[in-house]
């Protein structure tokens, strides 16, 4: 039986979750191509929700202690707080102790861990896709723009949100084939724990008791967590800038004044925190917040797309990441019992079918989930029973989820086509 060859177009956390679940299976002949000079991650740090250490533990152990041996700080939970508006300073919800809540990993680390036992021989650097040729077989000639070439039975798109895979299967005529900017930008730091405490106070910010804290103002927006056991502290601020919306713009220069205006109504101790951490500095890059829209498929062929390059996500409910996980989890379930480059297909086709509905609800639920955190649904406002009543909620389908199942069924319906 020969092998399969399947080649990965990027080298960020979704190829290489993906990388990482298919080694194991010797039937498979896997490389992965990044373009740029070296595997690196660029960003902080992501949040693993429940549904995603399920998908992890599913992968096998290695995937689980890849994020264990990145830093990854289990929150013992959630807590949204209304920041402005009648009630300011009040919880509005968290999520249930003793549950798995999700797990907050600096994406460097995270990537470094799943590439570090891959043999060197499999990774391929300064490897940017131009275009592929498709031949009468199914077979596929990748051509890179440095002239050099590459022969598989499968491509796999992880190549993010500005994908090339995603046009080529799409077409530049498509409109879901671009992302779209969404009008909110956030600026992002990572600070020291002693400093963090000092500002914002030893109560939100313990990592004996680590939580995500959420802060809901009125077009404004706060988020904080502990990360690299308790290294150092993420804080990110977002503002809806509605004028940006459908742009071209990907990042901005925002300055320290400009921060504070946004923030000056916010409670003391939050502004406090906001001018000490965030505004130590005359101006700093902000960056807008991206998403996909709706495709009408995510495969064609021996082609495919996966994690940010099928449906890149706004992170206001932090899945991105975990999608990536979940589509690791499927893909390599059913590319591990495709013994031809013709099952190998017919995975991709019931990968589509499987993975697309619930990715694009997720993109969708997130769109509306930034409208309430950030004070401007019309539903919710800054009314507090409201926001208690619709919030937390949003969250259940998409942690509450049943991967172990998802994976059976996607096995099973992988087992019909094969017979069919």
């Amino acid at each position: 039986m020969s092998a399969v060859r399947i080649a990965i177009s990027g080298g960020g956390l979704a190829g290489a979750c993906l990388l990482h679940a298919l080694l194991p299976h010797a039937h498979l002949d896997v490389h992965i191509f990044e373009s740029a000079a070296a595997f690196k991650e660029a960003g902080m740090a992501i949040g693993v929700a429940r549904n995603a250490l399920a998908a992890l533990d599913l992968i096998g152990p290695s995937a689980a202690q890849c994020l264990d041996r990145a830093g990854a700080v289990p929150m013992q939970g959630v807590r949204f707080m209304l920041a402005q508006g009648e009630g300011a300073g009040s919880m509005i919800d968290e999520t249930k102790s003793g549950q798995r809540v999700t797990s907050i990993v600096h994406r460097a680390a995270f990537l470094r861990e799943l590439l570090a036992d891959v043999p060197p021989e499999r990774m391929h650097a300064s490897k940017k896709l131009d275009h592929f040729d498709r031949h009468s077989d199914g077979s596929l000639t990748l051509h890179f723009t440095d002239g050099t070439v590459h022969e598989c039975d499968i491509l796999i798109g992880a190549d993010g949100i500005r994908s090339t895979v995603r046009k080529l299967i799409l077409g530049e005529d498509d409109p879901a084939a671009i992302p779209r900017n969404t009008g909110a930008w956030c600026v992002m730091a990572l600070k020291p724990y002693s400093d963090a405490q000092a500002s914002i106070g030893k109560g939100p910010v313990n990592i004996e008791d680590a939580r995500e804290y959420m802060w809901i103002g009125n077009g404004t927006y706060l988020m904080h967590n502990v990360l690299n056991q308790g290294q150092v502290v993420q804080f990110i601020i977002a503002v809806h800038d509605k004028d940006a919306e459908s742009s071209d713009r990907w990042h901005r220069t925002v300055s320290a004044d400009e921060i504070k205006k946004h923030y000056q109504d916010w409670p003391p101790h939050l502004y406090k925190a906001v001018d000490e951490l965030l505004c130590d500095q005359v101006e700093q890059p902000a960056m807008y917040l991206w998403e996909h829209p709706p495709a009408s498929t995510y495969i064609s062929g021996s082609v495919c797309i996966m994690g940010d390059a099928a449906h890149a996500t706004t992170p206001w409910q932090g899945s991105g990441g975990s999608m990536s996980i979940e589509d690791s989890l499927i893909l390599s379930t059913l590319l591990g019992r495709a013994q031809t480059a013709a099952e190998a297909r017919t995975s991709l086709k019931v990968y589509d079918q499987v993975r697309r509905p619930r990715t694009q609800r997720i993109v969708e639920s997130s769109r509306g989930t930034g409208l309430i955190v950030s004070g401007l649904s019309e539903e919710t406002k800054l009314d507090l029973g409201k926001l208690r009543a619709n919030l937390l909620p949003r969250w259940d389908f998409i942690v509450d989820f049943d991967n172990e199942k998802h994976r059976d069924e996607a096995v099973e319906m992988m087992e019909r086509e094969l017979k069919s």
